[in-house]
């Protein structure tokens, strides 16, 4: 039996996830939401137009209730990665925009089914499709903290603001300086362990070899 108060604990937590991420692109320029900061190509902007799509999809053709906007970027036909990038012609207002409505209509369907309403993952496979709300609703939570941990690490790159709320209440210091000295101190102890590390196989030898003089026969 659910406990009292579970869908709304679980919902909260799908909005901390997602607070955490829009936040992130808060004062950055129009070129520092949209370029890539990873080989892969991870991007603020791209990662919100990513959500849109996981989000419109769990939340609505999972339980018979398609969103009503075509996303032409997750079609089986569209373009690898293509959901992952904002074009040119996307801006950002587009993106956000989308995002803003693709919540509400996820948030619908939190707040109209019960956490037991069965759905079908149409795209996964066979013998898992099944699915109840509050499967779902955990499982895109998860992937909304994995993609707003992404965001965290990216917007750290632009111009150095961490944290997973405005004001950055959960970081130690906003001392640039302690923050130099944290990471110099990490640095070392990298070094020091790798030495360490080198040290202790140089020791043993190839295949196991321990460095020690073989046995004499007589």
């Amino acid at each position: 039996m659910t406990r009292p108060g579970t869908k709304a604990h679980l919902h909260r937590y799908l909005d901390f996830g997602r607070d955490a991420l829009l936040w992130k692109l808060d004062g950055l320029s129009e070129y520092d939401v949209r370029r890539p900061l990873t080989p892969t190509g991870t991007n603020l902007l791209g990662l919100v137009k990513h959500l849109s799509g996981v989000e419109a999809g769990y939340f609505g053709e999972t339980f018979g209730r398609p969103f009503p906007e075509p996303l032409p970027w997750i079609t089986d036909d569209a373009e690898d990665n293509a959901d992952m990038w904002a074009t040119p012609d996307e801006s950002r207002e587009d993106i956000l925009g989308l995002y803003g409505r693709v919540r509400a209509f996820a948030d619908a369907t939190i707040t109209e089914l019960p956490l037991d309403a069965p759905g079908r993952v149409p795209w996964w496979p066979d013998d898992r499709a099944g699915v109840t709300l509050d499967a779902i609703i955990i499982h895109v939570t998860a992937e909304v903290h994995r993609h707003a941990g992404h965001a965290d690490v990216v917007r750290e790159l632009i111009d150095g603001a961490v944290g997973m709320r405005v004001g950055r209440e959960n970081m130690p210091s906003d001392d640039r300086n302690w923050w130099t000295d944290y990471r110099n101190r990490l640095e070392q102890a990298a070094k020091t362990a790798a030495a360490a590390a080198a040290s202790s196989e140089a020791a043993v030898g190839p295949a196991g070899d321990d460095g020690a003089a073989p046995a004499s026969d007589g």
